[in-house]
């Protein structure tokens, strides 16, 4: 396990995230106390330091298990959660971003966490209502207080998070480090927007749904009883799966570990950090394995154009020899960019 700098600050995370979301039983899947246990200790045995849980995973079991697995040594780890998502559906002030929500919702995480800080709060989800600067405010104002370290924002539209950023510098508050984001060989269109901005505003990217769910396993190819998140996957998906178990067969490997080094090895589109989760201690100890090799650059050249993306506009446009030929004329190719 190597670590990486988070975004723009100087705290250390592990190369791999530990999901968290299949802690506890509530929903009628996931792990049982025992098994999450076995799941932790694999992950921080490995090395593994950053842990990603939220206050409505399993209804709030996932934090209580996290605050328990992490307390007899609270300060090695890198603890981060969420907030946004409705805990009362009844009530419209039990979810969303506003500061009201906000504060009661990290009330409750610390007590379920049993600590006195977060190092890494996510805004889960951008709810559309709330302005900008009141969002920011709020989340200054906790890490001013010292109940949160560092402040991200996950599963939110590119402009608004260029907009928070640019706000939170122009008024020296906290500014978002870090976005969360689903990414997978599947499902890579975060690389229209996201990826970039990400890269521009230096802010790493813990990448979610990295085996496409499940798809990418090569579990839908076939008949068996191995839980399926979908009731199916199309003739396209079905394809992609065949050609990474085939990758995995050629090098030994399950095609969980190709998908997963798919996405760890895609560093020069920004500081990605695949966000590993699983529901067994075979499954977690399997995607760890990952860490023990990478794919070649033929193997990931032909996993790429499997599943190719079509950037749109304006990227395509702006990319077209004849616009660039109106915007520098003769010259582009004279001149060195050390930003890319």
């Amino acid at each position: 396990m190597r670590y990486k700098l988070l975004g723009k600050s100087g705290l250390r995370v592990s190369e791999l995230a530990l999901g968290t979301m299949t802690f506890g039983e509530d929903w009628g899947w996931g792990a049982s106390r025992e098994v999450s246990q076995q799941i932790f200790e694999a992950y921080a045995n490995a090395g593994g330091n950053f842990v990603d849980t939220a206050n409505n995973y399993t209804n709030g079991t996932s934090e209580k298990f996290v605050g328990e697995f992490i307390h007899s040594d609270r300060h090695h780890f890198v603890l981060a959660t969420k907030f946004t998502l409705s805990e009362r559906p009844s009530d419209p002030n039990f979810g969303g971003n506003q500061r009201k929500n906000l504060m009661r919702s990290v009330e409750g995480s610390l007590k379920r966490l049993n600590t006195d800080f977060i190092d890494l709060l996510w805004l889960h989800a951008w709810d559309g209502l709330t302005p900008v600067e009141e969002v920011l405010r709020g989340l200054d104002d906790l890490v001013r207080s010292g109940k949160v370290n560092y402040i991200g924002i996950s599963d939110s539209p590119a402009w608004i998070v260029s907009q928070a950023n640019a706000v939170a510098e122009l008024r020296g508050w906290s500014s978002f480090v870090a976005l969360q984001l689903p990414y997978s060989l599947a499902g890579r269109a975060p690389e229209r927007d996201l990826l970039p901005m990400a890269k521009a505003h230096q802010m790493s990217v813990t990448a979610w749904g990295i085996l496409g769910g499940g798809v990418l396993t090569g579990k839908y190819n076939k008949d068996n009883n191995d839980p399926k998140r979908y009731n199916g996957a199309g003739e396209k998906s079905k394809g992609l799966a065949e050609l990474v178990m085939a990758v995995a067969e050629g090098n030994g490997r399950s095609p969980a570990q190709v998908a997963i080094n798919w996405v760890r090895q895609q560093q020069e589109k920004s500081s990605i950090i695949p966000i590993i989760g699983a529901r067994t201690l075979v499954q977690v100890e399997d995607n760890l394995a990952a860490l023990e090799w990478e794919l070649s650059h033929d193997e990931l050249n032909q996993l790429s154009e499997a599943s190719p993306i079509a950037l749109g506009f304006p990227h395509d446009f702006l990319a077209d020899d004849e616009v660039r030929h109106l915007i520098f004329g003769d010259t582009f190719a004279m001149i060195d960019n050390h930003r890319e």
